[in-house]
């Protein structure tokens, strides 16, 4: 018989930021609060968001109406790396960027606490920038889930391809 396995990944849909995103802008121009400082939410790039406003804290308060709707659509904000608030010009800009992947350093650490506190006999691979768990049992694969689900690790991780 087969070795079973799945992909451990950290990707994001970009279509629900997307609609996070665009629901945030609704809500800044909506608002009492956002009335007459500028607020303003937008892409930045492929994987960048900008937030905009005339004030430092209106920026803050706009970043927490973005990640409040990030929350509501089932992202965890664990994909999302905010900046600082930076003052240009008149107004003040944050720029924050959606995390995609698993980076190196952190695919081997998963690795890691896979191979030290995981069943015998599974195997992890990195392969770019996703992991390959393999095992003989299925009943190990979803006990390395369910290890890595409890471990409070820097990045969003979903599983796929289990079979």
């Amino acid at each position: 018989m087969a070795d079973s396995s799945f992909d451990v990944v950290s990707k994001v849909d970009r279509q629900e930021i997307d609609n996070a995103l665009n629901q945030a802008g609704k809500e800044l121009s909506q608002r009492f609060d956002f009335r007459g400082t500028n607020a303003r939410i937008a892409w930045a790039g492929e994987d960048g968001v900008l937030l905009e406003a005339d004030t430092e804290e209106r920026v803050t308060a706009a970043l927490d109406v973005f990640k409040d709707k990030l929350i509501k659509r089932g992202i965890s904000l664990k994909a999302l790396d905010a900046g600082e608030p930076a003052a240009s010009g008149k107004a003040y800009k944050l720029s924050a960027r959606i995390k995609q992947g698993i980076e190196s350093d952190t695919a081997k650490k998963i690795a890691k606490i896979i191979r030290d506190e995981g069943p015998k006999g599974v195997q992890a691979q990195i392969q770019g920038d996703q992991l390959r768990v393999s095992g003989k049992k299925r009943d190990d694969l979803q006990a390395v889930q369910q290890l890595l689900r409890g471990k409070d690790l820097d990045v969003a991780l979903q599983f796929d391809n289990y079979r």
